[in-house]
């Protein structure tokens, strides 16, 4: 009898500790502040009161049910979970005037939350930010007068009353789960120096306007995006570093599926601080105007330990670009990239077409731009691995339609553009369909395929100034086809040296 109550008692306490732990999180309906459903009534104060009363008494969850929820801007509190039931909608308000800014910042959203910890927006629910129409109406603001904006090709300043859905900055402990995030004014999911963040099961749909990122990780730490489907008119899942003093580091993107009408999963443009532990885990990258993968190091930051595994592109307009540049006067730095058992599809004809806000149809045209890693002259890119990799490539290179040789001085001739906006196309022709590698150190292509759709003059790769090159079990060959590429000589050699093959 004393042995069964000493496994007895040790049971009821853990039952008590159980219930006691879940009695914790309160739960509230969001008709118990008075907020209404009927998508008319504009909820911003109702909602906001909510917030705070949940979050001053010991924290809980918010309760959306089926229905529509007008609101402006909301800040989260500490402590406070929104969750929207399936069939639940929190509408933003088309009243460019109805947004708040982040405090100290010229960023603004529908959902906001700053220096809080342990928030959470979950559910099967919708956030939708009727963005197309917000960016409208202040668009309008312009043309009457009302606002002073340097207003260029039907852009105006992405600060400027344009908001977010979210933006989260100094936050800890945050977890986005299961939404349905739509139709932003700006960016979509854009969280700046935060720490422990999750974002998961959440589909993206942001193609209202100009500039729509879908998700931005800017300068954040130990960060997990998995299970994640992002469709955007920008970039879709995108890392950023803003602040020189801080790094975006311990990142892991895992079992997502991006489209996007600029790139798939980029690192940068602004690379301030850098990018160090990152990895990107079976992704997949379709219907992508620009690269299926990119990393642009142009303003000083350092870029440190990426592995990108099991990532497959299908009808993209690049494979992968790797950049150094030189924006700012400051030495940038990109090292230790290893890309493994990744297929990528690189397609001819516009990759983006029926976007809103497609691409940019560029006014003097090319042939298919090549992979490519490209440092800066006396600022190599080091240490980049591909391993098991294959690059199906449409090729169809005409030498008459535009031309880059393959002589030392065609070579050299090739610009340095280490001020320029860095995309794939920024060179307009490349001397190989395949790979073109320039200013590196210490490449390694292991067991990788190039596979040519179509005729091409260019050689499938082609490296400039490279200072360690090991070629293992590397192929050339046409579709449908095992026999190799033997014309033109598919890898040419320019002032390489430590070369093994």
């Amino acid at each position: 009898m004393k042995v069964l109550r000493m496994l007895i008692v040790p049971l009821l306490l853990l039952v008590a500790t159980l219930s006691a732990t879940a009695e914790e999180v309160k739960e509230y309906r969001a008709s118990m502040f008075g907020i209404k459903s009927d998508g008319v009534t504009v909820n911003t104060r109702s909602i906001q009161h909510a917030i705070d009363y949940i979050s001053e008494n010991g924290g809980g969850r918010l309760l959306f049910y089926v229905g529509r929820y007008l609101t402006g801007t909301i800040h989260l509190k500490s402590n406070v979970e929104l969750h929207l039931k399936e069939g639940a909608i929190l509408v933003g308000s088309t009243n460019p005037y109805d947004y708040d800014y982040c405090e100290g910042r010229m960023d603004m959203g529908l959902i906001m939350a700053y220096k809080q910890h342990n928030i959470k927006v979950t559910g099967q629910g919708v956030v939708d930010g009727q963005g197309r129409q917000t960016a409208l109406n202040r668009q309008q603001q312009i043309y009457l007068g009302f606002i002073t904006d340097d207003y260029n090709n039907m852009r105006y300043d992405r600060a400027s009353r344009r908001p977010n859905l979210f933006y989260f900055r100094e936050c800890s402990d945050v977890t986005v789960d299961g939404i349905i995030a739509k139709n932003s004014a700006m960016w979509t999911l854009h969280f700046d120096q935060c720490d422990n963040l999750l974002i998961q099961n959440v589909s993206v749909d942001s193609k209202n306007y100009w500039n729509n990122d879908g998700i931005d990780v800017v300068d954040c730490n130990h960060v997990l995006v998995q299970n994640c489907y992002v469709d955007a008119s920008d970039d879709a899942i995108c890392l950023k570093s803003h602040d020189a003093s801080k790094l975006c580091q311990n990142v892991e993107v895992r079992n997502c599926v991006a489209r996007s009408s600029a790139n798939g999963i980029k690192f940068g443009t602004m690379g301030m601080g850098g990018f160090k532990n990152i990895k990107i885990i079976n992704n997949q990258v379709y219907d992508t105007y620009r690269s299926a993968f990119t990393i642009a190091s142009v303003d000083g930051g350092i870029v440190d330990n990426v592995l990108v595994d099991s990532l497959y592109s299908a009808n993209t307009g690049n494979a992968i670009y790797l950049r150094i540049g030189d924006r700012r006067g400051k030495r940038a730095s990109l090292r230790n990239v290893t890309i493994q058992n990744s297929t990528f599809e690189v397609v001819a004809h516009k990759a983006d077409s029926g976007y809103m806000y497609e691409g940019p149809i560029e006014d003097n045209p090319r042939n298919l731009s090549p992979a490519s890693i490209v440092g800066l002259a006396g600022n190599n890119i080091e240490g980049v691995t591909l391993r098991n990799v294959q690059i199906i490539h449409d090729g169809g290179g005409n030498r008459n339609y535009a031309y880059r040789g393959t002589s030392n001085k065609e070579l050299e001739s090739i610009p340095e553009m280490e001020k320029a906006y860095p995309e794939f196309s920024q060179f307009k022709e490349l001397p190989a369909w395949g790979f073109f590698v320039r200013h590196a150190k210490d490449i390694v292509f292991d067991n990788v395929t190039f596979t040519l759709m179509h005729a091409d003059y260019r050689p499938a790769v082609v490296m400039s100034d490279v200072n360690g090159v090991s070629l293992k079990d590397v192929r050339y060959h046409f579709r449908d086809s095992d026999k190799p590429i033997t014309k033109p000589a598919p890898l040419i050699l320019h002032k390489c040296t430590k070369v093994e093959k």
